[in-house]
């Protein structure tokens, strides 16, 4: 089961950054009551490092092989150490286990939160945790937020294609990177692409930018509507308005988005060339609204 592969793979990276008493009072735990375990949860900041988590390329590649858009890079020894403990959690039982990680939730400050919503795609019975997921997305907490939406593939799996959109528009709200979120593009729809034309025009009348990455969303949904957005940023002064522009009406299934492009032969040119990708358009820090 891929849950106990990645727990495997978790302790190996663990074990590199453990000092031999980490190790062995981790070890301990791991093997407890579940009481126990959910005990040295909460007083893991006690015992672990909150140093940031040293990882090879190796095991990085590998958990993204295991877990796909699951990342651990950025992660704290103490956040990692508990999101561990909670693979070991006894899940044989379904109202026992969840009752356990609903009394972690009920009364987590906000580092808890974090790991919590962090190990939610390693959690067994993933339809229980929906809830606790979609409330997470209207946290004030930018940890919190982060946990969830970013490098965090259940809610691509799981969420609504509302909550997924609620979701990715708090994300786009605070400034945040959005190419992070896993499922990005496999999850785009036309309510979110519609919702994120009038966002942008909010945002114009009012003087202010928008990300670049925003206009991936729109590509599958290119109408006539979104073609003279796509003309507004084919104006700007500001050249990633031109160059988003010029990738979502190539990636566009709609021939006036393809001819508005032609008319702009320097970067039709550099699109279809691959010197221009919505990578090149990644930031992860955005400033886009102030």
């Amino acid at each position: 089961m891929p849950g106990l592969l990645i727990n495997d793979l978790l302790w190996e990276v663990l074990k590199q950054n453990l000092t031999t008493t980490e190790q062995q009072w981790l070890n301990e735990k791991s093997l407890a009551q579940p009481r126990e375990l959910m005990t040295a949860f909460v007083a893991a900041p006690r015992i672990l490092s909150k140093r940031v988590v040293d990882m090879d390329v190796a095991h990085s590649l590998e958990i993204s092989k295991l877990l796909p858009g699951f990342s651990i890079e950025g992660w704290t020894v103490v956040r990692l150490g508990r999101v561990w403990l909670l693979t070991c959690l006894d899940a044989s039982g379904k109202e026992e286990y969840t009752r356990y990680i609903d009394t972690l939730f009920d009364t987590a400050e906000m580092n808890e939160l974090v790991a919590l919503y962090s190990a939610l795609p390693l959690l067994e019975y993933p339809e229980q945790w929906l809830f606790r997921a979609t409330d997470a997305v209207r946290s004030n907490m930018g940890v919190v937020l982060d946990a969830i939406a970013l490098h965090n593939p259940y809610p691509s799996r799981h969420f609504t294609d509302p909550a997924w959109n609620q979701l990715v528009l708090k994300v786009i709200f605070n400034d945040k990177p959005i190419h992070y979120i896993v499922g990005l593009d496999e999850r785009a729809n036309e309510p979110l692409a519609r919702t994120l034309s009038d966002f942008a025009h909010e945002r114009w009348a009012a003087g202010r930018k928008v990300a670049p990455q925003v206009w991936r969303l729109v590509s599958k949904f290119m109408d006539d509507a979104l073609l003279k957005d796509m003309e507004h940023l084919f104006r700007s002064s500001q050249p990633y308005d031109r160059e988003s522009a010029a990738l979502a009406c190539h990636h566009a299934h709609y021939e006036p988005a393809h001819q508005l492009l032609a008319s702009h032969p320097d970067l039709e040119k550099a699109v279809q060339h691959g010197t221009l990708t919505w990578a090149q358009l990644e930031f992860t820090d955005l400033n886009t609204y102030v």
